[in-house]
Formats: C-alpha cells, structure tokens, sequence
C-alpha cells in the first residue's frame, strides 16, 4: 500500500528535437508527462511507496504511460485501461529562449471520464498523504467529483491533503476555475501555490496577504514558489512560524516544465521523513533546480544518493 496517493492524467509527451515552430520539426522523443505521474514517480526515485489513480486509452500510448510509470517503482494498481477512450497526448516545441510553447490534445481523453468509482476505500488505509493538483478537477465535472471524494475519503482515514493547484491557462475558465479551487483549497492541510497562481485565486503578490488568506481557509502549511529565487513557507501551530528559503543557482535553464511538480517531491518527502518545514521546502528548491537542467518533465528528479550529494556541496 503506497504512503502517498496521487491521482489525475498522464498524456504521452512528444518533444520536439529541433528549435523553432511545430510545422517545421521533423523528429520528436517521446515521454511521460502527468503532473501527479511526476510527483509519484520522484517520490519513488528517493525510497517512498507511491500510488497513481488514472484512467487510460486501450491504446499504444496508454500501454507506453504505464509501463513506464510502473517501471519506476510507483503502483498502478488502480489504473483502469478504458475500451471507449483514448489516452491523451501533447506537444512540446522546443525554445531556445523561455518556456516552449505546449499544445495539448486531451479532450475526451480516458482520464477526463474518470468518476469516483474508481477509487477504492481500503487503498488509503495505510496512506499517510494525498496529494492533487488543480489540473485534474479542472478535465471534467466527473474528475472533478472524483477528486471531492478523494478528500473525502482522505480526511476520513486521517490523511494530509495536499493541494498544488498547478494552474494552466488553457483550462482556466475565469471566476468558475477559481471558485472549484478554493473550494478545494478549504479541505487540504498543505498549500503549494506559484506566486502568479496566488494571486489568481486570492487576489494579491503580497506574501503576508497571500499566507494570511490561505491560513484563514483552515490551511495548516501555506508553501509559495517564488520561481529561481525561492519559496515562502508558513505554518500555524500554536503560533505561525514563516520564513523564506533560497533557491538554488543553476547555470543553464533548459526547460521549466515540471520544476513545480519537483518541487512538490521535495517538501512531501521532507514531511513523510519528518523533516522541519524549511528543511523540506530546501529540498523542494533543490530538486526543482534540478528539474529545469533536462528536457522531460521527471526526468532531472533525483535519486536519494544523488539527492544527498547535491545538497551536500
């Protein structure tokens, strides 16, 4: 049984090999790319049990998505293989000069048919965190019902809910996007919100205004990526206790694509090994600094030896 529950779509990724527009690119590679597939499996890279909840075509990608997926340690058991609808895919250009443009091709995709019975009661017994993104609910209104019985399932066998809400401007469906979160928002324990996707859903840059909104939703563990140069933490116990972790300086950017999913392997299994707050969030800087040295989206995670030897220098 996994100490870390993860659930939402993973897509066959196709990277161009050549710079520039998508209609002059004649060679791709092929990879995973799933936000909650990525955290599962870095998660799995540094010795922690791992389970991803999804749906998949009957298809060759879908077959591709989880052997892989598998292939890293992380249990698939509750992967259910649909007849009906195909698994999805996107398309990454490659940019010499920012963040690449990505198209996607997702709709009606396998995962987004996914509804609560997919999930299985006795699969969290022995759980110790559920971690989701905002990517997932924000498929269908199915994903979005089986994401609220997750949580429910979650708090009803003493689990941390984390909540990264990940947004993607393709998804975003304005005041009803943001209303969905928050509301999802209200039942996680743990926070883990770029700075730009704070201030979509509480209005503000402000980090006192973001961490005292969030706190003030019953929010435990408010964690804010302020990109390259750090991240906020916050956490109310008796007393709230904040603070600021520097990120880590890295020579060549080449693609930011899951660098926040990295980020989240980090602060997650600070808190399962039971590390201090600032020190999970450090190892939530270092791996998303090193999630930006590569092309695919998991793969720059780290193993626990190599995760060692990098902080260590």
């Amino acid at each position: 049984m996994p100490a870390v529950i993860t659930i939402g779509e993973s897509m066959a990724l196709m990277i161009a090999e050549q710079s520039g527009p998508l209609e002059f690119v004649t060679s791709f590679t092929r990879k995973v790319a799933g936000a909650e597939s990525n955290v599962a499996i870095g998660l799995s890279r540094l010795g922690h049990q791992a389970g991803w909840i999804s749906s998949i075509g009957d298809d060759p990608f879908g077959t591709y998505i989880r052997n892989t997926i598998r292939g890293e340690g992380v249990d698939t058991s509750l992967v259910t293989i649909s007849p009906s609808y195909r698994t999805g895919m996107m398309i990454k250009e490659q940019s010499d000069i920012g963040d690449p443009k990505i198209y996607y091709y997702r709709e009606k995709s396998a995962a987004s048919h996914m509804n609560p019975s997919a999930l299985v009661d006795s699969y969290f017994d022995n759980a110790k965190i559920l971690h989701i993104t905002g990517i997932f609910p924000m498929l269908s209104l199915e994903c979005q019902e089986t994401v609220f019985a997750a949580i429910a399932i979650a708090k009803k066998k003493g689990l941390l809910v984390v909540f990264d809400p990940n947004i993607r401007k393709q998804l975003w469906k304005g005041e009803e996007s943001r209303r969905m979160l928050l509301e999802i928002a209200q039942q996680a324990d743990i926070i883990l919100p770029g700075i730009q996707e704070a201030e979509l859903l509480v209005g503000s840059l402000d980090w006192k205004d973001i961490s005292a909104a969030f706190h003030s939703k019953g929010i435990r563990f408010v964690i804010m990526k302020d990109g390259a140069t750090g991240a906020y933490y916050s956490m109310t116990d008796d007393e709230i206790i904040s603070g600021y972790e520097k990120g880590f300086q890295v020579k060549r950017v080449v693609d930011t694509v899951g660098a926040g999913d990295g980020f989240a392997v980090g602060v997650l299994s600070g808190i399962l090994e039971g590390l201090p707050l600032n020190e999970s969030v450090r190892r939530g800087n270092a791996i998303g600094s090193l999630a930006v040295m590569v092309k695919g989206d998991s793969d720059g995670y780290p193993t626990r030896k190599e995760l060692d030897e990098y902080l260590s220098r």
